[in-house]
């Protein structure tokens, strides 16, 4: 499984889904981005967030060097606190699977563009521009890619 950071979901805050909750949402957060991430299950919300935050019940996931992912409503009830744990997060609803082995296969025929990620890119970046920020760590400027294919 994975999650779509770079679309988020017109006209959702995280304000409005902490509200439909019952749990508070900090000003400073209030008008924070809902990502769309991912077709699978839209109603399932995933925060992503730094790993200091480990959740009670053991459901907190690494999901790569820096990172981790809590799907339950503790880690919204984490953000709505905010007591610095976790330090930064990012809510998700929904994500994008795929069938065994087919991932490692898409990124084996070059489908897939990967690069390291961080918390400057992840945390730090606005949905919008990530894509472009990401293409940029790898030195490719997306004004030259195209849709077009060919054959040489």
């Amino acid at each position: 499984m994975g999650l779509v950071l770079n679309r988020k979901i017109p006209g959702l805050a995280l304000g409005a889904v902490l509200e439909k909750l019952s749990i508070a949402c900090p000003e400073a957060r209030r008008e924070e981005a809902v990502l769309l991430g991912g077709p699978v299950q839209p109603e399932r919300g995933f925060v992503l967030h730094t790993p200091e935050y480990q959740s009670r019940d053991g459901a907190t996931m690494e999901a790569g060097p820096g990172f981790a992912c809590t799907p339950t409503r503790e880690a919204l009830e984490a953000i709505s606190r905010n007591d610095g744990s976790p330090r930064r997060a990012r809510l998700a609803l929904g994500y994008a699977g795929w069938g065994a082995g087919q991932l490692e296969g898409e990124i084996r025929r070059n489908i897939w563009l990967t690069c390291p990620a961080d918390e400057a890119l992840v945390f730090g970046v606005r949905e919008e521009d990530l894509w472009a920020a990401a293409l940029g760590r790898l030195g490719v400027d997306p004004s030259f890619l195209t849709a077009e294919s060919g054959e040489a």
